[in-house]
């Protein structure tokens, strides 16, 4: 697994192409003659984009599940909806089709945000409400996620 760093912005045109901020490009670098998978978020109006590989390990955790367990059919039918398979093309831009811009809200300027693994894309607008959250206590959130975890012998995380 490779880890994706930083936070780009760019503008979206009328034909909701995407053009990649070089930097996020070029740690895309191995990824692009494989293409990537781009499909909705689960928790948030964004959409995630997914380099081959990285979708292809996430495919085989889902390819455990029992298929005939409901539950797991719909999770399966709802995680895989709207997944398109998208290629950044000579330019280095990738086309969003219509029906995920209209999922992400995308209007005009897009954020790309880095989550380990794979991209998050945002509208600007919804990314800073998202970060910026009243809702939600950054604090509490990292110590309740993070703060029991010791992997190191001298107990710092």
């Amino acid at each position: 697994m490779d880890t994706i760093i930083g936070t780009y912005e760019c503008k979206v045109d009328a034909k909701g192409r995407l053009l990649l901020p070089a930097p996020l490009k070029k740690q895309l670098a191995a990824s692009l003659q494989n293409g990537f998978v781009l499909k909705r978020s689960v928790f948030q109006p964004c959409l995630e984009l997914y380099p081959m590989s990285e979708w292809d390990l996430m495919m085989q955790k889902i390819n455990k599940l029992n298929r005939f367990v409901k539950k797991n059919n719909d999770f399966i039918r709802r995680f895989t909806a709207g997944v398109k398979v998208v290629e950044i093309d000579a330019l280095g831009r990738l086309l969003v089709p219509k029906d995920l811009v209209m999922f992400a809200s995308i209007t005009k300027e897009v954020v790309f945000s880095s989550a380990v693994n794979i991209v998050e894309i945002w509208d600007k607008d919804l990314y800073e409400k998202s970060i910026n959250g009243e809702d939600v206590d950054f604090a509490d959130l990292a110590e309740e996620v993070m703060g029991n975890i010791n992997d190191d012998d001298n107990g710092i995380s």
